[in-house]
């Protein structure tokens, strides 16, 4: 099958070993139109070199390279005749497979540091001779490699840089895809420009018309029957998938019992009225809430959520008569996150839709995914390259398994009724305040706890919600939002005095790293 792998003419291979930030190198190398793939880094040099690409980059990871059963490649990478860059574990290897040698460092470091620049380099063009970058390493270099020449060091790392430029490797010690090196932006143009002599030809024009090309080519004369959640996600795919096979696009929407406030009058209306889907309603809220029953761990949520919505759409899709493949909104971030085929990263969360039963029917190819190689951002491009409605478009992010991992602990109607209300009014102040467009996600938490308060002079003790906001660019990584004080004081006092069962409002102010976006 063709793919857009097949159609670029520019191409990295991040082989992954495991590093936080390996989804950020990708982000960063589509920033500047060019696509990147992320791939283990025990994927064979044969299937590589059948890929063709045109740089590769060993990412960061967790090990040493000296302890046993770290993960290693083969030198025959270093004779594709591509160049090469090496971030943080990346150098390790580098170093490693060229006769020099890493050892434990007395001195850590772990975020800002500041490097200089020996010598000249292209690696290094245009940017200060002393520049702050990011680090994350407790190992370094204490012998230089055969052929290589130092470029940069810290006061940490003698050997923060280094290169053999008539090879094209180029190793360096510190984090360029992170915001924080301030010059990482331009190490990395400097690497696929003047170095690979990349171009910039990744874009969604490009992507959208090879991928329902590629979903003509999958889907033939078949049905397909879509996940439709009502987010940005599921809507896109939607419209790529009518747009490539018209009316041989089923889409289902289940109300799960788990949704936000007239979700499902909203959801039909867009789908039907306004981008003319053939949409099926399915009414499965009890049929949820029974399964979820007294459930509090949320990992066994996402899984009893993921597999009864299978069953619902396996159910939709005999009522159909005929169903050939299934769909849905997957990004890349949910199949990182869910389980690691990419690499030796530690599995973060499962998600609805990497259930074993959906992965059974990956397997046998009858899965459509349109955006599973894509971030959030770039979905969003695609969406109005599509001319999808800004409203739709910019919707903030709603989790598959819905409210049922925003109720902390327990599911029961009478807490997913009251994170309703106050998740509502949330969302609405936001708006008000002219601040949507400006957050990644907003939204209330219901946390299983109790407080004492006064309300009309009597005594309560109820309920607690949190308000969660942040900024993010594509959720690999999050800050939390400093919303004003007045827009607080309003939320607060709204929930308060209008949601019954509610007697305190809490604000969180956690980042991701080291918390996730969702509280389960």
């Amino acid at each position: 099958m063709q793919s857009v792998k097949e159609t670029v003419a520019s191409k990295v291979i991040i082989l992954d070993f495991g590093s936080q930030y390996t989804q950020l190198i990708a982000r960063r190398i589509r920033e500047m139109n060019v696509y990147a793939e992320i791939i283990p880094y025990f994927e064979s040099v044969d299937n590589i070199r059948k890929a063709n690409p045109s740089a590769i980059i060993l990412s960061g990871g967790p090990s040493s390279i000296y302890e046993e059963n770290s993960p290693q490649i083969s030198n025959e990478i270093f004779n594709l005749g591509v160049p090469v860059l090496g971030v943080c574990y990346g150098l390790c290897v580098i170093v490693n497979a060229f006769n020099g040698k890493i050892e434990g460092s007395p001195f850590k470091e772990f975020g800002h540091a500041e490097i200089n620049v020996k010598s000249k380099s292209r690696l290094f063009s245009n940017t200060p001779p002393c520049q702050t970058v990011w680090m994350s390493h407790g190992d370094k270099v204490v012998s230089m490699p055969d052929g290589f020449e130092l470029t940069a060091s810290s006061a940490n790392a003698e050997f923060a840089a280094i290169e053999n430029s008539s090879k094209n490797i180029y190793g360096i010690q510190f984090h360029p895809e992170v915001h924080h090196s301030v010059e990482g932006k331009k190490i990395l143009s400097n690497f696929l420009f003047e170095i690979c002599g990349l171009e910039a030809d990744w874009n969604m024009k490009n992507f959208l018309a090879t991928e329902m090309e590629s979903i003509r080519r999958t889907v033939k004369d078949g049905t397909v029957l879509l996940a439709l959640s009502g987010g940005v996600d599921s809507s896109v795919a939607a419209k790529i998938i009518q747009n490539a096979i018209g009316d041989k696009l089923y889409c289902v929407f289940v109300d799960n019992g788990l949704l936000r406030k007239d979700e499902r009058a909203q959801v039909e209306k867009r789908y039907r009225d306004q981008m003319n889907l053939n949409v099926i309603t399915v009414d499965a809220a009890d049929r949820f809430l029974e399964k979820l029953a007294g459930v509090t761990d949320p990992e066994q949520k996402r899984k009893i959520i993921g597999r009864e919505f299978i069953e619902v759409f396996m159910e939709e899709a005999g009522k159909v008569g005929r169903f050939d493949f299934f769909a849905q909104g997957t990004l890349y971030p949910d199949v990182i996150e869910s389980v690691s085929t990419k690499g030796p990263s530690d599995t973060i969360k499962s998600h609805h839709n990497r259930v074993p039963e959906v992965l059974k029917l990956i397997e046998s190819g009858q899965v459509v995914e349109p955006l599973k190689e894509l971030f959030k951002d770039e979905v969003r491009a695609l969406g109005i390259e599509l001319g999808m409605s800004e409203e739709l478009v910019y919707r903030h992010p709603f989790p598959g398994p819905g409210l049922a991992i925003r109720v902390i602990g327990e599911i029961t109607r009478e807490r997913l009724d009251i994170l309703r209300e106050a998740d509502d009014i949330i969302v609405n102040e936001i708006k008000n305040a002219g601040l949507y467009r400006k957050l990644w996600q907003v939204f209330a938490i219901f946390l299983p706890v109790q407080s004492v308060g006064v309300m009309g002079d009597k005594r309560t003790y109820e309920n607690v919600i949190t308000v969660r906001a942040v900024e993010s660019v594509d959720a690999m990584t999050a800050d939390w939002a400093d919303l004003p004080k007045d827009v607080l004081r309003k939320i607060s006092n709204r929930i308060i005095n209008e949601v019954k069962g509610v007697n305190r409002v809490v604000y969180d102010i956690s980042s991701k790293p080291p918390s996730t976006i969702e509280w389960e």
